[in-house]
């Protein structure tokens, strides 16, 4: 689905803003501006730094030379379709809290202030969350004067969506002044016209290897807005543990590693609900054939026999029938149309060394590798039975391309150049290379995220398209609650730039220049925010500081 920037009626109120907000960047009003002292220091985002502090970078902005201050008592106003939609409201109030966690008394009375009010106008009340929304928007910040109808701050996007993106932007522009206590907004005029520049932006989080609370998973997805990313790939089950409830197969959770460590179709729903508040899309993962010793735990006729715990039985019709189960029940969870059935790292050894395997094989003249394609072929029309669009692994393009459905979304991860060939032959893909999106690979440092490509070796503006975007990998064999943040942030943001922002605003060229000084600021922030992210420039990822210094220069 193509993007188009909020379009206006030329007859409406809002044409009027759009012509205006232009002339205003074009000849700033600085007079009557009053005069603010400001502690400076080298990260800070000052109104005389020539760095623009914003992560990811907008694809078009301009700026000017004022400093405004921002009311605590900031209100919002909606219009259009969308513009009081919950899903907007409650994200301004979310933003107002952090943007007005440090205010203390100031000097200002309410009409002191330059900004007092955020007008967010949002032409759709179409809500749906899929692959491909409008999440461009458009944001204008500009200092309330005598001459002015603008309404200080407005954020207009086609869809709800578009605005969350908006407000986040918002708030990263505005910074707390210690020296008067007021929050401010350097660099004023701002105009900002922004969208992303693939529709798929995403995290995988694997929760078998180790639980995850559904409170450390919802502060996971609270921090993916704040870099504008857009997708959970919840790797929910593998061969370790099965957290997940499924009321059709209720013994399944048997697998879980206890009875405390597992998720409710309640849990999973409110999961799923809460990440939509964000504009985050949760993409589930059930990894099949392989990776599923655990579902045997409670059901061991998914087990070839004792001693050959996975790939699941090919041969038995119960083995699909609780794929089915598992896969309906699901569907009632998760409403996102892409799911993710794996198929990687499937070693068909021990089938054809099980007697009723090896009989089943021969009597359809089958090898093993006949039989993988089979079940991942089956388990595809099972997911497209239920309206979703397949994922899977790179494994199954290399292995029977020419099988596969053709709806199906390739994700690479082996290495380079398999989105090469899978949109050369007409599939969509996803990059995830373990070489450079890996978090788990704690050796990959942040430039080696950030200089990543994922449309490398695609010229084809066709082909190209089909590239949807990508996802960092956060891994769990070792990860758990105590240390997923620092392992995930700052890494993941330097991905989240390169997913979102275009090649010409944000080059690699430019990774030395002010790419670090940019994500040295983010990752400051999300640490003000809570989110306990690492340093940025620790040769190991999650290590601590290697001594005392500011949080701008690690």
């Amino acid at each position: 689905m193509s993007t188009r920037f909020p379009t206006i009626n030329p007859n409406s109120p809002h044409f009027f803003f759009t012509v205006f907000s232009i002339c205003l960047y074009l000849t700033p009003i600085i007079t009557n501006s009053r005069s603010i002292r400001t502690i400076t220091s080298p990260s800070h985002l000052s109104d005389d730094s020539s760095t623009t502090y914003l992560w990811p970078l907008p694809s078009e902005f301009t700026s000017g030379n004022e400093t405004l201050t921002v009311n605590p008592n900031l209100s919002i106003s909606g219009s259009g379709n969308g513009g009081n939609s919950v899903i907007v409201r409650d994200a301004f109030a979310r933003y107002k809290s952090i943007i007005f966690k440090h205010v203390g008394r100031s000097k200002f009375s309410d009409l002191d202030y330059d900004v007092g009010k955020v007008n967010v106008i949002v032409h759709s009340s179409d809500e749906e969350l899929q692959l491909g929304v409008d999440e461009s928007y458009t944001l204008l910040i500009a200092k309330s004067n005598g001459l002015s109808i603008i309404g200080e701050v407005t954020i207009e996007a086609n869809t709800v969506y578009g605005a969350l993106h908006g407000l986040e932007t918002f708030s990263q522009l505005c910074g707390f002044d210690y020296g008067t206590k007021t929050v401010q907004i350097y660099k004023a005029p701002w105009f900002i016209k922004d969208k992303p520049r693939f529709a798929f932006r995403g995290l995988l989080l694997d929760t078998s290897r180790h639980y995850y609370p559904i409170e450390i998973i919802k502060q996971i997805i609270e921090s993916m807005s704040y870099a504008k990313l857009n997708v959970l790939h919840w790797h929910i089950i593998d061969e370790q543990s099965f957290p997940l409830e499924v009321p059709a197969y209720p013994k399944l959770w048997k697998g879980a590693y206890t009875k405390w460590e597992r998720y409710t179709v309640e849990d999973a729903s409110e999961i799923v609900n809460f990440a939509k508040m964000r504009g985050i899309n949760v993409m589930a993962e059930i990894d099949v054939p392989g990776h599923a010793e655990s579902w045997g735990t409670g059901y061991p006729d998914l087990w070839p026999s004792s001693s050959c715990r996975e790939p699941l039985d090919v041969s038995k019709n119960f083995t699909f029938e609780v794929l089915s189960g598992i896969l309906q029940d699901m569907r009632d969870i998760f409403p996102f149309e892409l799911f993710h059935l794996g198929g990687d790292e499937v070693n068909t050894d021990c089938w054809k060394y099980t007697p009723h395997v090896k009989q089943w094989l021969q009597e359809r003249n089958m090898t093993e590798k006949d039989a993988y394609q089979y079940f991942v072929i089956k388990g595809q029309e099972i997911a497209i039975s239920k309206n979703w669009t397949p994922v899977n692994w790179e494994e199954t393009f290399n292995t029977f391309a020419e099988k596969l459905n053709p709806k199906t979304v390739v994700h690479n991860w082996l290495g380079p150049g398999v989105c090469p060939k899978a949109v050369a032959q007409g599939f969509k893909c996803i990059y995830s290379n373990q070489g450079v999106w890996y978090l788990d690979h704690l050796d990959v440092t942040w430039d080696g995220f950030y200089d990543a490509e994922p449309l490398e070796g695609i010229t084809d503006s066709t082909e190209q398209k089909l590239v949807i975007g990508g996802e960092v990998c956060m891994w769990s064999e070792t990860a758990d609650p105590s240390n997923v943040q620092q392992t995930i942030w700052p890494r993941a943001a330097a991905a989240a730039e390169r997913l979102w922002t275009s090649k010409e605003a944000a080059p690699i060229s430019n990774t030395s220049e002010t790419a670090l000084t940019r994500l040295q600021y983010f990752r400051c922030l999300l640490t003000r925010r809570g989110v306990q992210a690492s340093p940025v420039t620790n040769f190991y990822a999650r290590s601590p500081p290697s001594g005392p210094g500011s949080c701008y220069d690690q």
